[in-house]
């Protein structure tokens, strides 16, 4: 499109032209020249009742079709950069969101941060006074950058209408570019107002990570050669680089003949949890993690979340274990222990070069001897991992979190899972069988991301041609951060099912508490973590426009669940679970 038009118009005419389908927002006064322009384009405005919804859907929606963009080969390639309908370009996985001024962008904060964790591609926008009023200081006037800069790959604001396109340019190639991450652009009023004649930037190809530096693979591949056993970590930057990164983990352990772990706090599929090498999530424990963390060579490969939740007294990493590092993040590499190798790049390209090598240098003999020590050591995490397991308390009426997860898995199994269960997270993780590019979990731990993630997920899922079903599985203390969510996906007339474990308190600060203070979680049964009275979460459903449900006892699961899946809609099952 060429002529002139005001600088709201170009920045949608450049979101179109990008691939961009949807926007995300609570817009206010200084946002209305956007808003105005999409409502003349092709671009759906999804509208949320509170700024941190906007930005988590807008999340979950980035993540979600990062795994569609992978499916459909466009990963690391061309961008929507041509004139043509939506639908016929290419997937562009990036989420936008709008936000009104300081407070608005404030409200954003919270999944902006979970965004950033998420390694999401997000550009988050806001509005502002015009450039000559802000000396006055109006209403809602702070400093937009200050407040975002920190979670964020880059952070800007367009001072003039003419350097809108290289900026939103720069911008997005800035979120999709790896690592992965937020942006945000703060577009003054009279900016957008402004008319100009300036055309919209292509895009261009987003590159990859590359394969890394030479030498360093080399070393890497002489020390995973040369060691006495392996220990492989892999991390959730493994499954953002794909299907075939998780294949490549997978050669890359084979070849090395090494135990395979998912870092702390993993939040998707990073290596098939039914392979023989794969042993176990490493949880946030402090000495059993430290136990499992304990080889002569461990190798992680796209972590970022890989230590304890709270302070602990000792390392995690023996000081005489040699450790390897990969990942597209600099910064990650080297962070929490040593590094005495290090390669930059994608992790997948780089698994599957230092799976080609050990191949030819590691000979079958120790392969073996490397797997039979791997056996030995599942079936001794496995008992220890089953101590760990939930026990039935004698006489509750209530389901466990185990018997929640087999009857999702026995109904849903194939569903899209965004999970915020936060204490049912672990009976979700180790029961049921995901696939890879199924599962994504909160990473950032920030109540209030999943809910609004769920949302955004099910209308990416909704942009394909065989939609799954999306399931949010989000306690309930995260349920209750944002109940309102449910009302941009009852609007946006989703189908979605959304299944609160409910224990009605925050499960998590009592077990915490156990952790720091002594003693066990029930004896931190505290007044101020309960829900008493609790939430009616099925009427807070339904006065949304959703279809509530409330399962008080496990017999009651399995009719209910097939019933919500079944339906076409927005469904809220609330599930009483024991703690």
């Amino acid at each position: 499109m060429s002529g002139t038009r005001t600088g709201g118009e170009l920045f949608v005419d450049a979101l179109e032209r990008y691939g961009v389908t949807h926007v995300f927002g609570n817009p206010g006064t200084t946002e209305l020249p956007v808003v105005d322009a999409i409502e003349r384009s092709d671009l759906e405005y999804v509208l949320a009742a509170h700024e941190d919804i906007a930005t988590g859907m807008a999340a979950g929606y980035a993540s979600t079709r990062r795994y569609h963009a992978d499916a459909a080969g466009s990963r690391g390639g061309q961008a929507g950069d041509r004139a043509e309908p939506a639908e016929n370009r290419e997937v562009l996985p990036l989420g936008v969101a709008n936000l009104h001024l300081a407070p608005g962008l404030a409200h954003g904060l919270g999944n902006i941060y979970g965004a950033s964790v998420a390694g999401a591609p997000l550009l988050v926008t806001a509005g502002n006074h015009a450039r000559h009023f802000e000396h006055e200081e109006p209403l809602l006037t702070g400093d937009q950058e200050a407040l975002v800069d920190q979670w964020t790959k880059w952070s800007a604001t367009v001072q003039d209408v003419a350097a809108l396109p290289t900026m939103l340019r720069r911008a997005v190639r800035t979120a999709l570019s790896p690592p992965t991450g937020p942006v945000f652009l703060s577009l003054p009023v009279d900016v957008a107002m402004a008319e100009t004649d300036a055309a919209v930037d292509r895009l261009g190809p987003i590159p990859t990570a590359g394969r890394g530096d030479v030498a360093q693979v080399e070393r890497t591949a002489d020390l995973l050669a040369d060691a006495e056993d392996v220990v492989l970590v892999v991390g959730d930057g493994v499954a953002r680089a794909g299907t075939d990164a998780v294949d490549a983990a997978v050669d890359l352990a084979e070849a090395a003949g090494a135990r395979v772990h998912a870092e702390i706090l993993a939040c998707e599929i990073d290596f098939p949890t039914d392979h023989e090498q794969f042993v176990s999530y490493v949880p946030p424990d402090e000495d059993l993690a430290r136990s499992l963390l304990s080889a002569d060579v461990l190798c992680l490969v796209g972590c970022s979340t890989n230590t304890t939740l709270t302070h602990r007294e000792g390392p995690l990493v023996p000081e005489d274990t040699t450790c390897i590092h990969v990942g597209d993040d600099a910064w990650e590499l080297g962070k929490n222990q040593p590094a005495d190798a290090a390669v930059i790049g994608d992790p997948g390209e780089v698994a599957a070069q230092l799976a080609d090598r050990l191949s030819e240098r590691l000979d079958d003999a120790t392969r073996e001897q490397r797997l039979a020590d791997v056996a030995a050591q599942k079936e001794f995490v496995g008992a220890k991992m089953d101590q760990m397991g939930e026990d039935e308390p004698p006489d509750d009426p209530r389901a466990s979190k185990a018997t929640l997860v087999d009857a999702l898995e026995d109904v849903a199994g194939d569903a899209f899972v965004v999970d915020e269960g936060v204490t049912s997270k672990y009976a979700m993780l180790t029961r049921w069988e995901f696939e890879p590019e199924q599962y994504v979990s909160n990473k950032g731990g920030g109540l209030g991301y999943g809910l609004p993630a769920a949302v955004g997920a099910a209308i990416a899922e909704r942009q394909r041609d065989e939609p799954r079903d999306v399931l949010g599985f989000v306690a309930d203390g995260s349920y209750l951060y944002y109940p309102h969510s449910i009302y941009s996906a009852v609007r946006q007339d989703l189908d979605l099912t959304v299944v609160v474990p409910d224990n009605r308190n925050y499960r998590i600060l009592a077990d915490n508490a156990a952790h720091l203070l002594g003693g066990e979680g029930d004896d931190y049964e505290w007044d101020s973590i309960r829900f008493d009275p609790p939430v009616d979460i099925q009427k807070n459903a339904e006065s949304h426009g959703a279809t509530g449900h409330l399962v008080e006892t496990p017999e009651e699961l399995d009719e209910t669940l097939a019933a919500a899946f079944g339906s076409e809609g927005v469904d809220v099952v609330d599930v009483l679970v024991h703690d």
